[in-house]
């Protein structure tokens, strides 16, 4: 393969240490490239990023738990999406455990503004992938293979005509889903069991949402998963500090039997879930039920158990009026863009005094490269904005950021990564953006200010009309 040279200027001096800091940075998240240990690549940057066990581990269902399905305009995620990637992504970890199939789980995220996990347990938790490439854990197969035989599955589910066959993407490795009507869900469930324990098999057969009916390897389920998870990372010597699980249906249940997490079943959980609770887990204290919804269910339960801070910053109407605890460059990002936002559809006044205030923490001569090339003082960028206050006003129109990780590449430098992604109408347009602080002290609370910023287009998610600042 042909090596492409690229050079790397930068905008200000830096060390020769610094410099290597940061080549080895970008090498780690932009470089990997594929071997037969990559698996344990991924699970080892994610793991080394954190440099001390998880603060905080949140493992979350997402249809009707992280995902409202009734909320048109997504607002309790976005919430959700702003608090944990200003105050939490830099130091914990958030793990989507799903029914889905990779292949609905992908969708899903096309039609909502989700954040990208660190660790994504699907097809109701018969597999678990790493990272955005979603690299599979080879571990976890080789423990599900445990009398396991998916055809002999098929051939005695076949003998029940009441089982519908789901479509050929819900079919898995480990895992043959069906649709049953809820009145002949138990006695076919127990029929079955017998049946495949006859064949010699060891399964496990969870009935969710009144109508889906999959049948696992008895080593797996979502409960399984986490418990894996959880003692991987107890051998490494880096449990977790909490572990919050978050559910709304039958399927969900297996989090809450793990000992020593927090859970919350949101406001809507369905009757089989709250059912569970009651005949199993009624005097638990570490898990409630929550009396908001969805994603603000689960905002609600990290403030009720003490895990951290529970204010998104979107919550503020006055974005000036935003404090965090433990401030770190990420809370700048997750601010300004929700400021650019906020101006946009008119949310905040027409008012120098925020064009001001963004100014004075951007250095007089600091740079922005927008995705298109074009290069011009961030000065410049801000003074623009004058043109385009409530040009959104009234219309779908969200911004949020993802995957916002700071490292200190010397003492008084930052280094932020992340993606910003617009929403705006029908269209979803993202680019990869690269912000380089500097600090007065050597804390990130000592006051940061934008040296450089630059972005480009993340592949397929072009947009159609270009904005001239900020993508």
């Amino acid at each position: 393969m042909k090596r492409q040279r690229i050079w790397i200027q930068f905008p200000f001096p830096l060390s020769l240490r610094s410099v290597f800091a940061y080549l080895s940075i970008t090498r780690n998240y932009f470089s990997l490239t594929w071997n037969p240990n990559r698996y344990s690549q991924v699970y080892r940057i994610i793991m080394d990023r954190l440099k001390a066990p998880a603060r905080l581990m949140i493992v979350s269902d997402l249809d009707h738990t992280m995902v409202d399905h009734h909320d048109k305009e997504n607002l309790s995620l976005l919430r959700f999406n702003s608090l944990w990637e200003a105050n939490y992504r830099h130091d914990s970890l958030l793990v989507f455990s799903t029914g889905r199939s990779p292949t609905l789980y992908k969708e899903l995220r096309k039609e909502k503004p989700m954040l990208t996990p660190d660790i994504t347990i699907m097809s109701v938790g018969t597999e678990i992938t790493y990272g955005n490439d979603m690299v599979p854990d080879d571990g976890w197969v080789e423990v599900l293979n445990q009398k396991w035989d998916k055809n002999i599955v098929k051939d005695e589910s076949s003998k029940f005509s009441e089982l519908k066959l789901q479509a050929e993407t819900e079919q898995r490795a480990h895992k043959v889903s069906f649709y049953v009507e809820k009145d002949k869900a138990q006695t076919v469930t127990t029929a079955l069991s017998e049946a495949l324990k006859q064949r010699g098999l060891d399964v496990k057969i969870i009935y969710s949402g009144g109508i889906d009916l999959d049948i696992l390897p008895q080593g797996a389920g979502k409960g399984q998963a986490l418990a894996y998870l959880l003692q991987k990372f107890k051998t490494e010597g880096h449990p977790p500090v909490n572990t919050l699980v978050c559910g709304d249906s039958g399927n969900d249940a297996e989090l809450f039997s793990i000992p020593e997490v927090y859970g919350v079943m949101v406001k809507n959980a369905q009757e089989e879930l709250l059912q569970w609770h009651a005949e199993n887990a009624k005097d638990n204290k570490n898990i409630i039920h929550a009396t908001e919804r969805c994603a603000a269910g689960i905002i609600q339960a990290i403030g009720h158990f003490s895990l951290g801070p529970n204010l998104p910053p979107r919550d503020f109407t006055d974005i000036l009026d935003c404090v965090v605890e433990n401030v770190n460059p990420g809370h700048n990002i997750v601010e300004f863009f929700l400021f650019y936002e906020k101006w946009r559809r008119a949310e905040i006044e027409n008012s120098e005094i925020y064009l001001a205030g963004v100014k004075a923490n951007c250095c007089p001569f600091a740079t922005y490269v927008h995705p298109t090339g074009n290069e011009q003082t961030l000065h410049n960028c801000i003074n623009a904005l004058r043109g385009c206050y409530g040009d959104k006003q009234g219309k779908n129109y969200r911004v949020w950021v993802d995957q916002v990780l700071p490292t200190q590449i010397d003492s008084k430098t930052w280094l932020v990564k992340f993606d910003m992604w617009v929403l705006s109408g029908e269209e979803q347009y993202a680019a990869r953006s690269t912000v380089i602080f500097s600090s007065k002290g050597e804390k990130p609370s000592d006051q940061l200010t934008w040296i450089r910023g630059h972005q480009t287009w993340i592949k397929g998610y072009e947009p159609k009309q270009v904005a001239p600042f900020f993508g």
